[in-house]
Formats: C-alpha cells, structure tokens, sequence
C-alpha cells in the first residue's frame, strides 16, 4: 500500500473520529445494556444465545453489541442506518408509528421501532431450524436486535426530524465542543465513568445493578410486560423516549449553550435509568422470544 492510499485513509479514520453521533449509546453504553440483561436471561435464552453468538464473541453476547453501529457505514450494510432511530415532526412530544416510522425518503417501515418487530419476528420464526444459512441471519438478527433495544430507549434516537434528533445543535459539554445527539449517546456516559465511577465500566454496571434490586425494584415487573401478550412492544419504549427528549434532552440546551454541572447531574438520573430499562426489556423480550411455546410480535 503506497503512502498516498495510507494518508487518505489516515484521513477517513480521522473523520469518522470527529463525526459525532453515530454511535448509538456508544460502545459504554450498548455494552452496559448486554451486560444487565444477561443477568436476567432464562438457561433457555442463556443456552440460545450463546448458540447464535459469533465465535469472536466467545459466549458473551456484550462483546458484541456495538456491532450494527460498527459495520452500518461499510457498502453492504448501509441499509441499516436507517434503522438505528425514528423522529418525529419538530414539537411534536408524541411518537406514532404510522405517522413516525419512515426514513428519510419516506419509506415506511423504516426506523428502530420496525426493525425490532422484524428481527423479533426473525429470531421467533427460525431459531429452531438450524440450517448454516439460517444459523447466519439468526446471528445477525440476534445482534440488531439488543442493540437496536438499546437504542429505542436512548431519549434522541426518538428526536425531532428538524434537527435530526439533536445532531444539528451544536453545544458545548463543559469545554468541547460537540452537539446534543452526542452528548446523550456518549458524553453524560463518559462524565458520569470519570467523575463517581473512576473510569470503570464494571463499577457502573454494578451500581445500576443495585438500583434495580433496590430503588427501582418496584418498577422492574411493569418494565418487562408487554401489553397484550406480545413478544416485542417498542412502541411505548419510543413514546417513553420522545416525552423524556422533550423534558429533559432539549430543554436548556438551545444551539451554541454551554452545558455543565447542572445538566450533567439532572440528566444523568435519566440515562442510567433508560440504561436500566434497555437491559432488562432486552433480557425479556429474548426470554420471551426463546420460550418453550413461541408468540407472534405484532405492532
């Protein structure tokens, strides 16, 4: 490879550096997800996933949960992009499916909520019959999906279509410049290791652990019921988003603001909440989708 081609792909790397907003949670946050649900997964969910995982992943399904924000830039996974999100029209507090999830071209069905519906519908389907074709998709519909859960519950991957669910307000965390997307995908994260955590992730996954059984304790049944008997139910998961972006993730934070101590410790009760919820509507939604009598997810 001659200097020439190492140069610019110095410089692509570089780029992607500074793209913010592009990683979901971020690769803390989607692991931290992976990590609380598979506290809670059945032996027979335990036993599937652990089937289904890539060998690179060596049994532990948070190793590879980052995965669909790592390849939806590559040419054969571009469709995916779409799929990481939903907005709905600018003030709009509320979040329909019919009226919300398109993509950008106005293709329906296109958006984060849909596409757990159908990897939900995927995994149910086919996970018995373990053909090497279908033990593939099955693999990949198993790594969307956690991490598409996880992103449904992030409050701007359920943001205003204006500006693309924050991405376009640029502001300031602390001293960096940056804009509002990322910082709830990765900088209140990130805050939150270095200032209580001592920039370890185990920590945080234990405290958040503890509030589940504690605090929280009390909310978790209702966290994991699906109305109706359905298998998957992100709906409400998106409504629950859009209401907390409009409460908390745009509020005080117009383009060119400054964010410090204020916002950081009244949003971050929120993002380890919504962390919270991913993990255990992940490890419920595969319990339920891996369970000896097998339901239909419906919209």
């Amino acid at each position: 490879m001659g200097q020439f081609e190492l140069c610019l792909i110095a410089k692509a790397f570089a780029f992607l550096l500074l793209v913010p907003g592009i990683l979901g949670w971020g690769k803390e946050g989607h692991y931290l997800i992976c990590k609380i649900a598979e506290g809670y997964f059945t032996e027979d969910t335990l036993s599937m996933v652990k089937e289904l995982l890539p060998a690179s992943a060596e049994g532990d399904l948070a190793a590879v949960c980052s995965w669909p924000d790592e390849i939806r830039w590559k040419a054969h996974y571009r469709w995916s992009s779409a799929l990481h999100y939903v907005d709905t029209p600018d003030f709009f507090c509320n979040y329909n499916y019919s009226r919300d999830c398109h993509d950008t071209h106005g293709h329906k069905g296109r958006c984060v909520t849909a596409a757990i519906y159908n990897y939900t519908r995927q995994l149910e389907s086919a996970y018995k019959e373990m053909t090497s074709e279908i033990r593939y998709n099955l693999t990949e519909a198993l790594m969307f999906l956690s991490h598409f859960i996880g992103d449904v519950h992030q409050p701007l991957h359920v943001g205003f279509v204006g500006d693309l669910g924050g991405n376009s307000i640029t502001v300031r965390w602390y001293r960096r410049k940056t804009n509002l997307h990322h910082v709830w995908d990765n900088m209140i994260i990130e805050s939150a290791l270095k200032t209580f955590y001592h920039s370890n992730l185990t920590l945080m996954i234990q405290a958040i652990q503890t509030n589940i059984s504690g605090e929280w304790y009390n909310d978790v049944s209702a966290w994991r019921n699906c109305a109706l008997n359905h298998t998957a139910c992100p709906n409400p998961y998106a409504s629950e988003s859009i209401r907390l972006a409009c409460k908390y993730a745009y509020r005080n934070a117009t383009p060119g603001s400054t964010l410090e101590d204020s916002y950081f410790l009244s949003r971050l009760p929120i993002v380890e909440k919504r962390l919270a919820q991913s993990g255990i509507r992940l490890a419920s939604t595969l319990n339920r989708i891996f369970a000896s009598e097998v339901k239909v997810a419906e919209i």
